[in-house]
């Protein structure tokens, strides 16, 4: 048998290469150009409210809030599958070097999310603190332990409870980390140390229980299962996923939406694909997600610029996701059978995606109806949209 760091090296670099097979669609020039614009917007706006910020804002209970919730969502990266409930069980007490790689695998995969955002709010650290720039790095580096102790513990308590009531554990990690952070951005230093290590001593008390505990295969295999299957569905946003079959449901309240194609012949490809559009989740809670995340920056957010990125990008996304996922398919259809144009599915296609469109543009215009220059943003989500529909590749 081989050793156990050689299994966990063996399914990592198959999990990589699963990873990057679909990473490829995902991550397109037009993607790249789209988060790059994004950022950039952002970080003007960022920069803009940076000049204008009070000194009382409560900054730092805003950035302990967020790095706590952040460090406490922890979950392991097992790579556990279902066969191995039986082909590892008699290698349990050899288990702890397959752990050990997988749990350094998700503090590494892990830390840059917290990093990050602790790096993005030192601007405004600076801007309404009195914190020196060895002060703001020294709790950088506490941020960073606090994922490691983070990582190891919600891996023990799931060792050893199996799972049940996660929840709890992570709202105890949550201020646990929390408090310590924001002690630490209040230079109360020795309270910092105190809350640390009394988090720690919760974390060596669910580590020394698992001690006792066989490995819970039945809850990390189900774990891996639930984190590959979301990162599959996010996939299918942009590609085909074999393996995937999105859940259908009637939505009986949209019925009236039928009415409105003409009963004929030549409609039979439009009412396919507009009901296939209202009963597939992932078709329509891909639409309903990114119309409500463009209405609630239409309607928060002040700057037009911001506004108006924001807005096209979603358009973007939302156009060539829809285009792709109601084109592709691969499947027998019993419409296949008879004497329809073949290009009759394109254009159905074409004509709910333009539909659909038109009705993110008006929600998201009638949201931002306070704001200024409301009314160039539906005109940009339906040029952009148009402008995605045509270029894309059908």
């Amino acid at each position: 048998m081989k050793n156990m760091r050689d299994v966990w090296s063996s399914r990592f670099m198959h999990y990589i290469s699963e990873v990057q097979k679909y990473m490829q669609f995902i991550f397109t020039g037009h993607i790249a150009i789209v988060l790059v614009f994004l950022v950039g917007a952002g970080g003007y706006q960022y920069s803009e409210w940076l000049k204008i910020v009070e000194t009382d804002f409560p900054a730092e209970g805003l950035i302990a809030l967020i790095i706590g919730i952040l460090l406490a969502f922890s979950r392991p990266t097992t790579l556990l599958r279902e066969p191995d409930q039986v082909y590892l069980l008699p290698l349990e007490s050899k288990m702890s070097q397959y752990f050990k790689k997988a749990l350094a695998w998700t503090f590494w995969s892990q830390v840059w999310i917290v990093a990050i955002v602790y790096i993005v709010c030192i601007p405004l650290i600076k801007a309404v603190t009195e914190l020196t720039t060895l002060n703001i790095w020294s709790i950088f580096f506490i941020v960073i332990a606090l994922k490691f102790v983070s990582v190891q513990g919600e891996f023990s308590y799931r060792y050893s409870e199996r799972g049940h009531y996660v929840w709890v554990d992570r709202l105890v990690r949550a201020i646990v980390c929390g408090v310590t952070v924001y002690m630490g951005l209040q230079m109360q230093l020795l309270l910092a140390l105190v809350v640390a290590v009394i988090g720690y001593v919760y974390v060596w008390v669910f580590r020394k229980k698992c001690a006792n505990e066989p490995v819970p295969y039945e809850h990390f295999v189900k774990l891996e299962q639930n984190r590959m299957m979301s990162f599959y569905r996010f996939a299918n946003y942009f590609t085909d996923v074999p393996h995937l079959h999105g859940s259908i449901r009637r939505r009986a309240w949209l019925d009236w939406f039928y009415q409105f194609i003409p009963y004929q012949k030549g409609n039979a490809q439009k009412y396919l694909v507009f009901r296939t559009f209202i009963r597939t989740d992932d078709h329509f809670y891909l639409w309903l997600r990114l119309t409500v995340i463009s209405a609630v920056i239409a309607a928060f957010v002040n700057t037009p610029l911001v506004t108006w990125s924001v807005a096209g990008a979603l358009s973007f996304a939302t156009t060539i996701q829809l285009k792709q996922a109601l084109i592709a398919s691969g499947e027998f259809r019993m419409d296949m059978l008879y004497p329809l144009p073949e290009n009759a599915r394109k254009v159905a296609v074409q004509q709910l995606v333009r539909l659909t469109m038109i009705a993110q543009a008006v929600i998201v215009g009638l949201c931002g109806v306070t704001q200024p220059m409301f009314y160039v943003t539906p005109i940009i989500i339906f040029v952009v949209s148009e402008l995605t529909a045509k270029m894309s590749k059908s």
